[in-house]
């Protein structure tokens, strides 16, 4: 298969399992803004990540999907709160009004809880033997020393203005533990050794960087039509993002140079880590 082909083939497996994911018994209007948020689409980017890994050790995806699932979950419970107006305040969302427009405040509060412990109940009921392995790999990378503390220092930052260091730790925390915890959950799930593991480690840090710093990149030369998403607001609401930090000319070193890393990393894996290189160097060029 071509890059786009197995893509498609990654996304559309996932695609496939979140639409039975959230329970029928689930009270309504509940259940509606979680499956609202839920499958709204986007490139399922952490999920294919997840997958993708474990395809690397093991062709047979069937036992990795719920875990798949379960981290497009995090991630859209991480976004549900992030555009609330208390955190980014967007409107705007994969090109449609976001949770909080269309469902209100405290039922999208509610969304992203329900969709957060679903993602962790899901991944329990696999009886994956290396489920817990995997689960704690996601509770680490997605909480309050993983996305969470990336979070609460990109607010602190809002008030101070920020520096170079908590820059880094902000990518590092907010934008990589997410994108690292899909790579090492699908080796550990494949049945990784520890070189394995810590080459996926490697690769999701440098790629979550570059993935960052590309988005900070577009928030401030993009449109909101090709992005989907509120552009602009960044500069607006004072963050502290690589572009203010080095300027438009060094992000875009900085992030060419964190993919090049992130492509090293995977010499370990052999032929079967091409998927994983392409996706790494699209991810530069990248338009939304």
């Amino acid at each position: 298969m071509s890059y786009n082909e197995q893509y498609d083939f990654y996304r559309k497996a996932v695609e496939e399992t979140l639409q039975t994911a959230v329970p029928g018994d689930v009270p309504q209007p509940l259940q509606d803004a979680m499956r609202y948020s839920l499958l709204a689409g986007g490139k399922r980017l952490r999920p294919v990540l997840l997958l993708a890994s474990y395809a690397m050790l093991n062709d047979d995806l069937t036992d990795a999907l719920p875990f798949a699932a379960a981290l497009e979950m995090v991630h859209t419970y991480s976004l549900i709160h992030d555009d609330l107006p208390a955190m980014d305040n967007d409107d705007l969302r994969r090109g449609r009004p976001t949770c909080h427009k269309v469902y209100g405040e405290g039922m999208a509060v509610l969304a992203g809880d329900g969709l957060l412990s679903l993602a962790f109940e899901t991944m329990a009921e696999s009886r994956h033997p290396k489920a817990f392995e995997a689960l704690k790999e996601l509770a680490m990378r997605c909480g309050t020393r993983g996305m969470v503390a990336g979070q609460c220092k990109d607010l602190q930052a809002e008030e101070t203005g920020g520096d170079a260091e908590t820059l880094q730790y902000i990518h590092l925390h907010k934008t990589a533990d997410l994108l690292t915890a899909p790579v090492v959950m699908g080796l550990i799930l494949a049945g990784a050794d520890e070189n394995q593991l810590a080459a996926g480690r490697e690769f999701g840090k440098n790629l979550g960087m570059a993935f960052q710093i590309i988005d900070d990149i577009l928030d401030e030369t993009s449109d909101a039509k090709t992005l989907g998403k509120t552009v602009g607001k960044d500069a607006a609401e004072n963050k502290c993002t690589w572009t203010r930090v080095y300027g438009l000319d060094k992000a875009r070193e900085d992030a060419a140079s964190y993919t090049e890393k992130a492509v090293n990393s995977l010499e370990i894996f052999g032929n079967r880590e091409n998927f994983l290189k392409i996706l790494a160097q699209r991810a530069l060029v990248r338009v939304q």
